[in-house]
């Protein structure tokens, strides 16, 4: 169940939502306006990677 960042396009509002269908994602309100018109966020994360050993983490970069 993915959690979703949008911004309201009335006040401005950012907040997160927990979305458990495409069809309820047609329903989501501004928490602090009560808007419908509100725009999927573009999201950013990151991960830790360690290598199969579980010693230090991997690299991308060229060797050598």
């Amino acid at each position: 169940m993915p959690i979703y960042e949008y911004v309201c396009a009335e006040c401005g509002h950012k907040f997160e939502k927990l979305v458990l269908s495409s069809r309820r994602a047609k329903e989501i309100r501004c928490p602090q306006c009560g808007s419908l018109s509100v725009d999927k966020a573009i999201s950013v994360f990151s991960g830790a990677v360690t290598s199969a050993g579980g010693g230090s983490a991997a690299s991308c970069a060229p060797s050598g």
